[in-house]
């Protein structure tokens, strides 16, 4: 296969970073300015206040430290975002535009294309990755999470724990490469893989840096775990690789398309279930409403997604000119679109910042919309499902007990450390 390094171009032999333009294109006439950095620390830490300025300033918004449009209001976010032929994603869904800059990597055949190459690759990944696959693998799935959280208690009935490293990236790694068919040894190298790709699409800051670092460590074994031949025969890897050759494609793009799920298949995942455990600790009536009703543990997933959006950002760049809400965006452009801003506006919501497990989430945009929606998002409501059920079974009682980590990243938002007491029922 052709994707040998998975790490991105640089400017020169030393490895320094291209430097940033100097300049950013005017704000356009008639739209407002929104002169904060989505991308730097205070607003990753804190993204609401930004959220907000951006769904008041108008439908379209500019952001002139990038010289980029913004949409952050719920129906502006879906236009983009169904609108595939004009706002497209095979230029990039990140702040470079392919058709002007060598992509870092080769693009995902799923998340970086355009039909009719991304109705090839989403044929084939349905094909495997369905509700009829979820609906075969639930018991054991369910069966992992019951074991995670009962080993939790099996000396003490109250424990402190932190409930990332020990459920939320415990319970998604103990599952999901069995699934794929990956190798028993390296498995650690699919959080820093991730954390990279998703840093990637932002830019080029401290953030980037440090996650190419760690993440280009990791890339190696991640280009070997996608080689057609190395998953496990009879698991999806090996099955998804039989799909994609039926269908015509080559081995590099086989790969390619394996690499989608392992890139993007466990941070979104863990940073859902993090969240997830932090808001029912933090809102006792949600976790007593769950205890009393263990079914809703999809739904209490769902919420959580549209309340916290683990991806919070996504690109597109303008493939003709067009108009969004009567602003007019040229050709070549690119738009950011906030999902987790879209998921709490109050024009499509009632009280959207309110955690309510009981609300027909259905509709929210953190796992994306239209034919670029996550492939893998009935997997990470399996995932999410089986663990908050379990929990919600076997656990009186969840609090926080000590400050929370953030992990911060240009695309996700989720804790890098999360410390709780459980006690069990």
């Amino acid at each position: 296969m052709t994707d040998t390094t998975a790490l991105p171009a640089r400017a020169n032999p030393h490895g320094e970073r291209p430097a940033p333009p100097l300049t950013v294109p005017p704000a356009p006439a008639g739209v407002p300015a929104v002169d904060l950095d989505p991308f730097s620390d205070e607003t990753l830490t804190d993204p609401y206040p930004m959220h907000e300025a951006l769904r008041e300033a108008g439908p379209v918004a500019w952001l002139p430290q990038y010289g980029v449009y913004a949409v952050a209001r719920y129906d502006e976010v879906v236009h983009v975002l169904q609108n595939h032929e004009i706002f497209v994603s095979g230029r990039g869904v990140g702040l470079s535009d392919y058709q002007k800059e060598k992509p870092w990597r080769p693009p995902s055949l799923l998340l970086e294309a355009d039909p009719p190459q991304h109705t090839q690759a989403r044929k084939v990944a349905t094909s495997v990755f369905n509700p009829k696959t979820m609906r075969q693998i639930r018991a054991e799935f369910q069966d992992t999470a019951n074991r995670m959280v009962d080993d939790l208690f099996a000396e003490d009935s109250t424990v402190e724990i932190d409930g990332v490293a020990e459920l939320a990236a415990a319970y998604p790694l103990s599952v999901f490469p069995d699934f794929i068919g990956l190798s028993e040894t390296g498995r650690e190298n699919l959080l820093p893989y991730g954390n990279m790709a998703f840093n990637a699409f932002g830019p080029q800051n401290h953030l980037y840096d440090r996650a190419m670092e760690t993440g280009g460590q990791a890339a190696p074994w991640i280009v070997e775990q996608c080689v057609v031949g190395t998953p496990k025969p009879g698991r999806f890897g090996a099955t998804l690789h039989e799909k994609a050759a039926e269908a015509g494609m080559d081995e590099d793009e086989a790969a390619r398309l394996l690499r989608s799920f392992l890139t993007a298949g466990v941070d979104t995942t863990v940073h859902g279930i993090g969240a997830a455990l932090r808001e029912l600790a933090e809102h006792p009536e949600q976790w007593a409403a769950l205890r009393q009703d263990p079914s809703k543990a999809r739904a209490a997933f769902d919420e959580t997604v549209r309340y916290v959006a683990p991806v919070q950002t996504f690109f597109r760049t303008v493939n003709e000119d067009t108009e969004v809400s009567g602003v007019h965006l040229p050709e070549g452009s690119k738009i950011l679109m906030f999902l987790a801003a879209a998921n709490r506006d109050p024009r499509h919501w009632e009280d959207p910042d309110t955690f309510d497990i009981s609300r027909q989430a259905s509709g929210h945009v953190g796992f994306g919309f239209g034919i670029h929606s996550c492939v893998g998002q009935i997997m990470a409501r399996l995932e999410g499902e089986c663990l908050l059920g379990a929990l919600a079974r076997k656990v009186a009682s969840i609090e926080v007990v000590g400050e929370p980590e953030l992990q911060l990243n240009n695309t996700l938002r989720g804790w890098e450390r999360l410390p709780m007491r459980l006690t069990a029922a």
